[in-house]
């Protein structure tokens, strides 16, 4: 299968095209070329001026199209999340599981093995939201389940090392120990749901941790200018990624703003979204919580914040619109920084020849008009 995308406007993550075709061929971008040279021989799919980008990729999803991955640990819950994902122009994401039982994270690692035997260049590996985290900051998390790593479990964890992508651990947790080990494994070690002061969590930072999760979300804050905590640590961590969500409730945007200004090409937009994004549920359980939806905000009995119901594009909306930052850094943000995050960026993350053909394309009232998952047209 061989075809070429016309009338687009192209955000290859570094710049911005007019007048130039991309060319696809099986499930690799071929070539970039003029208009006046697009082959006349293979089908061509006229884009309608449309903009297109690479394919958002989430590295944050606890669930979305009514299904959660703790309540239902499952090949066919990740379907449904893919291809609820496809309509809100997310082709790649790491499905996250967060807080539970030693048996209940064998099962999410044995799951995310045999749909990634399926399926390719969409979940990108499981991440692991706890268990070895922080009771002051756990959030929705089940305080029975926070708990230190076990011989045990730490050796099965490097042994499956291979499809867990991610591992979040507060910078306190005993386990963070055991950070090299990790990191030595190829596992992305991410601080998150702690409690730590600055030289903790940056002592963390310094053993081979290169992400945060949910940038001001269940960690300790800068402090009145005398205490920097989790945040401070985060911010001044110049190699450090980040994942923030642009949801208008988790973070505000003056504050979404100066994490932009100050992380630049090391902040990722996560949506951090639940069974209530691409979906019209008002309520769910989130791991024996019952989280109720309202205004597309979710919040447990106690007002706790439950994860969002927000999607990709939606973000990048609200990141444009209220914000402030230019669509083609926003687009980065969503793709070529996360697929860096996390070392794909060799196949996914950029419009590049040679590159997965997993694309996005959306109008300028950004709404996603269609996908492309490893070059075929969803």
């Amino acid at each position: 299968m061989k075809y070429a995308l016309t009338n687009t406007v192209i955000y290859t993550g570094f710049d911005i095209l007019y007048g130039k075709v991309v060319v696809i061929e099986h499930d690799k971008i071929t070539a970039i070329v003029a208009q006046q040279n697009t082959p006349k021989n293979i089908p061509h799919i006229d884009l309608r001026g449309n903009n297109l980008t690479a394919g958002f990729i989430d590295l944050q999803l606890n669930g979305c199209g009514g299904v959660m991955f703790n309540g239902d640990t499952s090949v066919r819950t990740l379907e449904i999340m893919q291809e609820t994902n496809w309509r809100s122009g997310t082709t790649s994401f790491l499905p996250t599981f967060i807080t539970d039982t030693d048996d209940g994270m064998k099962s999410a690692v044995n799951v995310m093995r045999d749909y990634l035997a399926r399926y390719q260049n969409q979940a990108l590996g499981l991440h692991l939201e706890g268990p070895y985290l922080s009771l002051e900051k756990k959030g929705v998390h089940r305080a029975e389940h926070i708990r230190e790593i076990s011989p045990e479990m730490k050796a099965f964890l490097c042994q499956n090392a291979d499809v867990i992508t991610k591992i979040t651990l507060a910078a306190e947790n005993p386990t963070a120990r055991f950070i090299p080990d990790f990191v030595e494994r190829g596992i992305v070690v991410s601080i998150g749901h702690s409690n730590a002061s600055y030289d903790v969590a940056t002592q963390a930072f310094n053993q081979g941790a290169t992400f945060a999760t949910h940038l001001h979300n269940a960690m300790s804050p800068v402090s009145s200018g005398r205490a920097m905590g989790v945040v401070g640590a985060v911010l001044n961590h110049e190699q450090t990624y980040a994942g923030i969500i642009v949801d208008g409730l988790h973070v505000e945007y003056g504050n979404v703003k100066i994490a932009q200004k100050v992380k630049g090409d090391k902040l990722c937009i996560v949506t951090d979204a639940t069974a209530a994004a691409g979906s019209d549920i008002a309520e769910f359980d989130f791991v024996g919580t019952t989280v109720y939806v309202r205004d597309d905000k979710c919040y447990d009995a106690n007002g706790t914040i439950g994860g969002s119901a927000i999607t990709m594009i939606e973000s990048v909306e609200n990141m444009v619109k209220h914000v402030g930052v230019p669509l083609d850094e926003t687009l980065r943000m969503c793709n070529f920084y996360p697929a860096r995050a996390i070392g794909v960026d060799d196949k996914l993350g950029s419009i590049e020849v040679g590159k997965i053909a997993n694309l996005t394309v959306f109008d300028n009232d950004f709404n996603v008009q269609h996908v492309f998952v490893n070059g075929e047209w969803k």
